[in-house]
């Protein structure tokens, strides 16, 4: 099982309701930050700049500013609403390394 479609999917989702929510818009509002989602047998990785995520892609980002760190299935149960992101990260599912208010503010995206 491969969770690249939802992701993509995520993306498209973000970016459509920035597109359509300013006050989404101005939280995010000169946010520049390259992230990876290392799910161990999947990486993907994109950069959140302009307001929106681009060059989401499979693979490893050099020098990630932050890094969430999961497996797929967690990811795909936070994803289709199995699972709720702050329970998964309280029991371990998720860890996440970056800054604190970077990672608020990328909430968001789920």
């Amino acid at each position: 099982m491969t969770v690249e479609p939802l992701l993509q999917d995520l993306v498209s989702k973000f970016n459509d309701k920035v597109d359509n929510d300013e006050k989404l818009r101005k939280e995010i509002e000169g946010m520049d930050k390259r992230v990876l989602v290392d799910l161990e047998s999947e990486k993907y990785s994109f950069h959140m700049h302009h307001q929106k995520i681009n060059d989401f892609r499979e693979g490893v980002i050099e020098n990630p500013d932050i890094t969430l760190i999961s497996d797929p299935e967690t990811i795909a149960g936070i994803i289709e609403g199995k699972i709720k992101p702050m329970k998964a990260f309280a029991l371990r599912k998720v860890r996440v390394k970056g800054n604190i208010e970077d990672i608020l503010r990328l909430r968001k995206l789920f």
